[in-house]
């Protein structure tokens, strides 16, 4: 998959992860150094976003995502949300509703296919946004062909209600 910045193209290293499959839990730490797992079943709706980089605009967007989660009634803290980025190179914008990891050791990028190849983001995660349902799946993904390209923030709040209500916790759904 190409991905493009200003008149740069990059690639991504390697295939990201399907649509349906299981995702996998990672281990990535927050800027205090403590340790969180995000992906593979735990019984939330997660969201997690990754980026190369973070301006104003990212995180304009972010915060607008952040404000359309489900909040209150039976949707109450059932979504985590994390920023995924590949190292400590940058600064936590310290938002609202998502927590700031860092993929230091790579794992994340790995399992998800994020990783970017070539100038001038090399080693960097590309603009993705993953939604993983309560049971582990990989629900929806969205990949930002233009780094500067914002996500479809209304498609991605209707596919976190559906993958909220697609699980129930009692076997076939």
């Amino acid at each position: 998959m190409q991905i493009r910045l200003n008149t740069s193209t990059m690639r991504l290293e390697e295939l990201p992860l399907d649509v349906g499959y299981a995702s996998e839990k990672v281990t990535l730490k927050d800027t205090k150094g403590a340790t969180h797992v995000i992906g593979g079943q735990n019984g939330k709706t997660q969201l997690i976003i990754t980026a190369p980089f973070i301006d104003d605009n990212f995180v304009s967007e972010l915060n607008a995502i952040g404000d359309s989660l489900p909040s209150g009634g039976e949707h109450e803290h059932e979504v985590v949300a994390s920023l995924v980025m590949a190292g400590d190179a940058h600064k936590d914008p310290e938002l609202k509703r998502f927590q700031y990891l860092l993929d230091s050791e790579g794992e994340f990028a790995d399992w998800y296919g994020v990783r970017l190849s070539g100038a001038p983001c090399e080693g960097e995660l590309t603009k993705a946004l993953f939604i993983i349902s309560k049971d582990g799946a990989l629900f929806y993904d969205e990949f930002a062909p233009d780094l500067h390209d914002a996500f479809n923030a209304e498609t991605a709040i209707r596919k976190i209600y559906a993958a909220q209500e697609c699980y129930t916790g009692k076997g076939c759904h």
